[in-house]
């Protein structure tokens, strides 16, 4: 029975409501994203299982599949929120998040010369994820408050947010992490409607930020040298990954025939990407890099057509966070931009990777789901349908 049957355009059930008012195309691709990371999963699961020691070849298959139906489930749960709900889940996610992110120099788990996680039992939690997508949501919720005129030093507080957020980053150290929600606030800072004098000046100094990273932090200073210099430095992963897309072709080696992924350190959660287009090659790789474009294209144009300042400013922020983490992310793999740690939202291996981008796009859909007045007209789910 197809989906049109199942929910009338006139049932008013909150299932039935939110289905005539989310978009279909980015509910779609967002569940397309989640299915290709479990079949990627089982693709980079034994060759990471054997480098790692693991003894079941699908380990990381077997726990990512749970993540993506955790994920799958907020993803529904979220997105049924209204605005007031998404504000409040947004406070306290950050709340959260920040109490667990001063408490892990203390109780965090340490990898690879960083202090960002937190281990219990045999899960490990990330708390920045969950940080970024609260965060861009509490500052465009200020921004709106601010340009009301009654008295919220809305600016005041979202720069305060945003400071503690960079400040906790860096102490892991995480610069990674701190240029995506930089870029992602002055994003949100520029769409608020601030003046551009400001957005000039946020800008200068977030390039002098990023540049004295590069004096202050070893690894950062050895990631731009070997970026720069690859023929001076050990650059035996990113070599391994390009060389795994190149084998690729255009349509790859076939599933579970990739022979570079042997060869990649971490080719099951930073370089996912090179494992996907060495089985599946160009065309799917650029199936891939569309999916990831339809979002956040169709994302910003549903979320510019929206009339409150806060739903439009937060659902475009998210939809800004995922497309430049998906940036990012391909970029390292394509030998563009110095490592950067950074995973591929839903492909990637990784339970706080997996389920915080959940929660950025359940907050996104939610706020740009069609209600009366939202778009500038009164419509309900009997005419929400019309663009599914």
């Amino acid at each position: 029975m197809s989906n049109t049957h199942t929910f009338a355009r006139t049932d008013r059930s909150r299932l039935g409501v939110w289905w005539w008012t989310t978009d279909h195309w980015l509910l779609g691709a967002v569940a397309i994203l989640i299915g290709l990371g479990v079949i990627l999963s089982f693709a980079s699961s034994p060759a990471a299982a054997v480098r790692i020691g693991i003894d079941s070849p699908f380990h990381f298959a077997i726990r990512q599949s749970f993540f993506a139906a955790c994920a799958t489930v907020v993803v529904l749960g979220v997105s049924m929120l209204s605005p007031r709900g998404i504000r409040r889940a947004a406070f306290f996610v950050y709340l959260f998040s920040i109490a667990v992110m001063v408490a892990l120099p203390f109780i965090g788990h340490e990898a690879k010369g960083a202090t960002r996680w937190l281990q219990f039992g045999g899960l490990t939690l990330q708390p920045s994820e969950f940080m970024k997508p609260a965060l861009i949501v509490l500052v465009a919720w200020m921004f709106a408050e601010g340009q009301k005129g009654e008295g919220v030093p809305g600016v005041s507080i979202a720069f305060g947010l945003y400071a503690i957020a960079v400040v906790l980053l860096l102490l892991q150290p995480d610069v990674g992490q701190t240029v995506l929600i930089t870029v992602a606030f002055g994003a949100v800072f520029w769409m608020a409607g601030v003046p551009m004098s400001w957005v000039v000046r946020l800008f200068a100094v977030a390039v002098a930020g990023l540049v004295s990273t590069y004096f202050v932090f070893d690894h950062v200073h050895a990631r731009v040298e070997k970026f720069l210099s690859p023929d001076k430095a050990d650059s035996h992963q990113v070599t391994r990954a390009a060389e795994a897309i190149a084998a690729g072709g255009l349509f790859g080696r076939g599933p579970g025939e990739g022979v570079m992924k042997r060869h990649v350190p971490d080719l099951h959660t930073d370089f996912i990407y090179s494992v996907a287009a060495e089985e599946y090659g160009l065309v799917f790789s650029t199936f891939l890099i569309g999916l990831f474009a339809l979002i956040v294209v169709r994302g910003l144009y549903r979320s510019l057509k929206l009339t409150d300042t806060f739903e439009q400013v937060a659902a475009a922020g998210l939809f800004v966070l995922v497309g430049q983490q998906a940036i990012i992310n391909v970029a390292v793999n394509l030998n563009m931009i110095p490592t950067k740690g950074m995973t591929l939202p839903f492909i990637s291996y990784g339970g706080s990777s997996v389920i915080a981008m959940a929660l950025t796009l359940g907050m996104a859909l939610a706020l740009t789901r069609r209600r009366p007045g939202a778009y500038g007209e009164i419509d309900g789910p009997a005419r929400a349908g019309a663009f599914a």
